[in-house]
């Protein structure tokens, strides 16, 4: 049973993993671990409060598949976390690692996609950090992108954003298939 940790903050939008963790929890059977940077409950842009199941010094890419972090107004604000330590552990264990959003352009910040095709909401987002060198390999597209294990999207795209998460985790069959084509098709009306 895949093991996959949610990295939430305050302001974090709670939109972005809500599809992911109802496919993986409820309808895969996965554990789904929510964790704030100091365990401490945090409440989301839409008012959802969530009380964590562990604090980020608890995240390790040996006990987990994936780490997934949703977007929000934490980078906005100048307080987001620093995810440079667990996105470079994930990616170097060769565990699923997912941005989404503000997120996306986070993990363009650690360096992790430099190396790899990914988008987010901008190319001009991405280019805001310093430390950014994967221009070259930025898509422009509405779409989530998938390399390897490493998941990016713009914030507008959480449901192609679960199924590329679902696709690098070995999880995406027939029964996740179906589940979320019905999902997209009841939400598009």
């Amino acid at each position: 049973m895949p093991r996959i940790v949610i990295a939430l903050q305050n302001d974090y939008a709670d939109w972005e993993p809500a599809l992911l963790m109802a496919a993986t929890r409820y309808w895969l059977d996965c554990e789904v671990v929510t964790a704030s940077p100091d365990g401490k409950p945090v409440i989301s842009m839409g008012g959802l409060k969530v009380t964590p199941d562990v604090g980020f010094d608890a995240i390790n890419a040996e006990q987990f598949d994936a780490l997934i972090i949703p977007g929000g107004y934490a980078w906005e604000k100048g307080v987001a976390f620093d995810f440079t330590a667990l996105a470079t552990a994930f990616r170097d264990k060769g565990k699923v690692l997912g941005g989404i959003c503000a997120a996306a352009s986070a993990l363009a910040a650690t360096g992790v996609l430099d190396d790899v095709a990914h988008t987010g909401n901008a190319l001009a987002s991405h280019k805001k950090y310093p430390g950014y060198r994967g221009e070259a390999r930025y898509v422009d597209q509405p779409q989530a992108a998938r390399d390897g294990k490493i998941v990016t999207a713009a914030g507008s795209a959480p449901d192609t954003f679960t199924i590329e998460v679902l696709k690098a985790l070995d999880l995406f069959g027939p029964e996740a298939e179906e589940e979320l084509t019905m999902f997209a098709a009841e939400h598009r009306r």
